[in-house]
């Protein structure tokens, strides 16, 4: 009698695996082929610019657009209220708009804003330029960066390369040529409404609805090919910057870069008056390096740096060496002015306020002026101790001078002379210590 041959089965520690396996490839499966909602229904992004332009602003408005562009959005809406800015950052952001897959708009707003000097580019650089009532765009005329006024030669060769650059931008999306090439050589600038009449934007909305309505249906072309714009009922997706990048933002502000160098410039002061403290140095070097981060997208003056770090050498200097307040005064001279040349720039945004300068340079105008007339003093004052902190004392006479005897002072008998006769028990003056012999007078009573 043949006996079946039993049918083979996987052991139970192998069959778990496989299990696991099909399961996780199903779940695979249904990721792939299913769409997720934001890819299929598609959204607005909006990006938010209230800042001078800088790298930071770049590289949130250039993370914003990629991050658009993946998650299905159909469109971006820059909202920007600039002075103006970096032009390395500016050229930076119109090359992330210019390249964006999906259509960039450019909407300076709210009412009281305005798109000045590198904010103008990046306007006229959009797929589509809108403005709210009541903002202004131009004022492009650029500024030298790094090493104070530049000379006729070289300010004609940038003055022409952002002209060009300003018509060739123009040109790529039909906009008033002869404006353009205006806002840069002339600085003009002109409002919303004159704007739209010149061709320099597209529309005028007063809100955000209001410019989506007016964005429906229009047809814009991308580096893809032209692209309409469905809008209708599509939800706006608001990407706010990030603490990251509002930390480093708030750091470019001329008035924090210049204050974070005073403090950089304290803390070293410090550390170097009284070595081993440690704190002010780590403190004053951190100030420092976030100054000089700062202070890259600025139109910065090296001359104003550099009076600066003389102020502080000439202040470093008083407490070493006893010039009687000049190396103070010169020193807070040097400051001044310093912070007077420190950037220099047409726009009020792009310089230090003088409602930090004047605090600034008169609170260490202050401690130093103070520290200098404490020293002053102590050097000046009568000496306390020692053989010169007898002179002008009084003394009892113990032993009859004629000439020479002892008195009694300070708990101690010292041999002491005069050019009188002075009896025992009388009182003398002490006026001056040759040695272990003090030279007395005589005291009228």
């Amino acid at each position: 009698m043949n006996k079946k041959k039993p049918r083979s089965r996987l052991p139970v520690r192998t069959r778990g695996p496989i299990l696991v396996s099909a399961f996780l490839l199903l779940l695979g499966f249904c990721l792939v082929f299913v769409p997720s909602p934001d890819a299929t229904k598609g959204h607005i992004a909006h990006l938010k610019v209230k800042s001078t332009i800088n790298p930071v602003i770049s590289e949130y408005i250039d993370k914003g657009l990629k991050e658009a562009a993946s998650a299905g959005a159909i469109c971006a809406i820059v909202q920007m209220d600039t002075p103006g800015g970096l032009d390395t950052a500016m050229r930076d952001i119109v090359q992330s708009i210019l390249n964006s897959p999906i259509p960039v708009i450019v909407y300076v707003a709210p009412s009281g804003a305005r798109a000045a000097s590198a904010g103008v580019l990046i306007t006229i650089s959009a797929h589509v330029a809108a403005m709210a009532p009541g903002t202004n765009i131009g004022a492009a005329h650029p500024v030298g960066l790094g090493g104070g006024q530049m000379d006729e030669t070289m300010m004609k060769k940038v003055e022409n390369d952002a002209a060009a650059y300003a018509k060739s931008l123009a040109e790529q999306r039909g906009r008033n040529v002869e404006w353009a090439v205006k806002a840069v050589r002339e600085s003009e600038s002109v409002s919303a409404q004159k704007a739209l009449e010149l061709n320099i934007i597209d529309m005028v909305a007063a809100s955000l609805p209001e410019l989506i309505e007016k964005l429906e249906g229009r047809e814009v072309e991308t580096v893809y090919g032209k692209k309409t714009l469905a809008l209708k009922d599509v939800p706006v997706e608001t990407s706010e910057m990030g603490w990251r990048y509002r930390l480093l933002d708030t750091l470019s502000n001329p008035n924090i870069a210049y204050i974070l160098m005073m403090l950089g410039f304290y803390g070293l002061f410090f550390e170097l008056s009284n070595p081993g403290v440690i704190f002010p140095g780590v403190f004053g070097a951190i100030c420092l390096i976030l100054a000089f981060f700062a202070l890259q997208t600025l139109p910065v003056n090296y001359a104003g740096v550099l009076l600066i770090l003389l102020a502080i050498i000439l202040f470093i200097a008083e407490i070493k060496v006893t010039s009687y307040g000049v190396l103070t005064l010169g020193g807070i001279v040097a400051l001044l002015l310093g912070s007077l040349m420190l950037i220099e720039s047409p726009d009020p945004a792009l310089r230090v306020s003088w409602y930090v300068i004047l605090p600034t340079v008169a609170t260490t105008a202050a401690f130093f002026i103070f520290a200098v007339s404490f020293a002053l003093r102590a050097q000046f004052r009568q000496p306390t101790t020692g053989q010169e902190g007898l002179v002008g004392k009084r003394a009892r006479v113990v032993s009859p001078i004629k000439p020479e005897g002892k008195v009694f002072v300070h708990g101690e008998y010292w041999n002491a002379e005069s050019d009188d006769e002075i009896d025992k028990g009388e009182s003398v003056e002490i006026v001056s210590v040759s040695e272990l012999t003090l030279r007395v007078k005589k005291v009228l009573e």
